[in-house]
C-alpha cells in the first residue's frame, strides 16, 4: 500500500525525523488564504501515487505570492503524466518552506528478497534518479545489509561528510529503520535528503510503503489509503477476495494461483500478445467470485479475448465450468473465450463448456492456446 508524500512525512515527524513546514490545499478557494500566512520562496508539490512528479510538472518553485497563486492553480486538479500508463488527477497539493539547500542525499531503506533482509543504500547522488545512478555511477551508491548487526555509522561516513553530519544522517537513518520495523514498510525513501548551508538535515520528500499482507495489523496506516488514487479495477477486485492487476495488454487472463498467473502471462507473450491484466481467482472461488471476475475483465476496454487457465485442485474443474457458463450468460460477454483446464473432473468441466451453446474454445494445452491466441 503507497500513501502520500504529506502523510509519510507526518510519520517521519512522529519518528524524529525533520521535515521542511508545510500546508496541504485540497480547494483552489483555499489556496491564496494559505499563502498569505507563509513564507516565499515555497514549492508547490502535486499529491499523487506516481513517480517523476517533477519531470511531469507537478513540481515547482515559486519566489514570490503571484506565482505561487498561478503555479497552485495551475497544479491543482492538473492531468499529471504518470509513470504508469495514462495520467493521474492531482486532487492534493503540498505547500511548503522553500530550503537553502547545500547538498543532496538519496536514502532509502527497502526489502532485499534475494538476501531476505532489510538493505539500508545511501548515495551523495540525491535528486536523481537512483536506477540512473546504478547504470552510470555504481560506485556512488553504498549499500548495507541488515541482518543480525546493523553499522549505519559505518555506511553513513561512506558519504563523506564531517562527523557531525555523519551522525545526523545515523540518527535519520535509525528512526527510519524503527519506522519500517514497526509499521511493516516495504519500502522508506528520501530522495533528496538534504544539508542545509545552516548545516541541518531534512528530508524535503518522502516516500513509504506498506506490506500489504501484514496491513491488517495497522489501522491507524490503513486509515490513510487513499482510494482515488487507486486503480477502480483493482479496488473492485480487493473488496471482491481478488487478486487483480491492470496491465497494459488486450487478454485478460483468469487463473488460480500466482505461479500460474506468471506462466500464463508469458503462454501469452509467446502468442505475440500482452496480458490484459493479472487475475487470481484463488484455490476455492465460488461461482459468484467467476462471475466478479468476469465483470472486472470485459470491463476493460482493450480487451480482445480472454484466456481461462485453471489448474483444477481445490477448485475442480467442473465446478470452474459451472461458473464460467454463467458468468457469461449473465454476463453476455462477446469477446472469445479460451479454456485450458486440467487436474480434477476436466472430462466434465470440458464437457459442459463444450455443451453449453456458448461460444467457448477449449484447448487441450498450452501449445495450442498459443496458437489460437495467435489467431485473435
Amino acid at each position: 500500500m503507497k500513501i502520500h508524500e504529506y502523510q509519510a512525512k507526518e510519520l517521519f515527524k512522529l519518528y524524529g525525523v525533520k521535515v521542511p513546514s508545510s500546508v496541504l490545499c485540497e480547494k483552489r478557494e483555499d489556496i491564496e488564504p494559505i499563502l498569505r500566512e507563509i513564507s516565499f520562496p515555497c514549492v508547490i508539490k502535486a499529491q499523487v501515487h506516481s513517480g517523476a512528479r517533477g519531470k511531469a510538472g507537478g513540481v515547482k518553485l515559486a519566489k514570490d505570492y503571484n506565482s505561487a497563486v498561478e503555479i497552485a492553480n495551475n497544479i491543482l486538479g492538473m492531468e499529471l503524466k504518470s509513470t504508469q500508463a495514462g495520467t493521474k488527477k492531482v486532487r492534493k497539493i503540498l505547500i511548503e518552506q522553500g530550503i537553502d539547500i547545500d547538498k543532496e542525499i538519496y536514502l532509502s531503506l527497502t526489502f532485499d528478497r534475494a538476501n531476505e533482509c532489510i538493505a539500508l543504500i545511501v548515495s551523495t547522488e540525491g535528486g536523481m534518479d537512483i536506477e540512473a545512478v546504478a547504470k552510470e555511477a555504481p560506485e556512488k551508491i553504498h549499500t548495507e545489509l541488515i541482518k543480525e548487526i546493523f553499522h549505519p555509522l559505518e555506511t553513513v561516513s561512506k558519504l563523506g561528510f564531517n562527523a557531525e553530519i555523519t551522525n545526523k544522517i545515523v540518527d535519520i537513518v535509525n528512526s527510519l529503520y524503527k519506522l519500517a520495523i514497526e509499521k511493516d514498510a516495504s519500502l522508506v525513501e528520501i530522495n533528496p535528503l538534504v544539508i542545509t548551508k545552516q548545516q541541518d538535515v531534512i528530508a524535503l520528500d518522502a516516500k513509504i510503503n506498506f506490506d500489504d499482507n501484514a496491513i491488517f495489523r495497522h489501522e491507524d496506516i490503513l486509515a490513510l489509503k487513499d482510494e482515488a488514487e487507486e486503480n477502480p479495477f483493482e479496488l473492485e477486485a480487493q473488496k471482491s477476495g481478488l487478486n487483480y492487476i491492470k496491465l497494459d495488454g488486450t487478454i485478460g487472463c483468469m487463473v488460480n494461483g500466482a505461479g500460474l498467473a506468471m506462466a500464463t502471462m508469458d503462454v501469452i507473450r509467446l502468442a505475440g500478445k500482452d496480458a490484459a491484466n493479472f487475475l487470481d481467482v484463488g484455490g476455492g472461488a465460488s461461482s459468484e467470485k467467476i462471475e466478479k471476475a468476469f465483470k472486472l475483465l470485459i470491463s476493460d476496454e482493450n480487451l480482445e479475448a480472454v484466456f481461462i487457465n485453471i489448474f483444477g485442485g481445490i477448485l475442480r474443474c467442473d465446478f470452474l465450468a459451472e461458473g464460467v457458463k454463467n458468468a457469461i450468460k449473465t454476463l453476455n460477454v462477446q469477446c472469445p473465450v479460451i479454456v485450458r483446464m486440467e487436474g480434477t473432473n476436466k472430462e466434465l468441466g470440458s464437457e459442459i463448456l463444450n455443451n453449453s451453446g456458448l461460444k467457448f474454445t477449449v484447448v487441450n494445452d498450452l501449445n495450442e492456446a498459443i496458437e489460437v491466441i495467435k489467431k485473435i
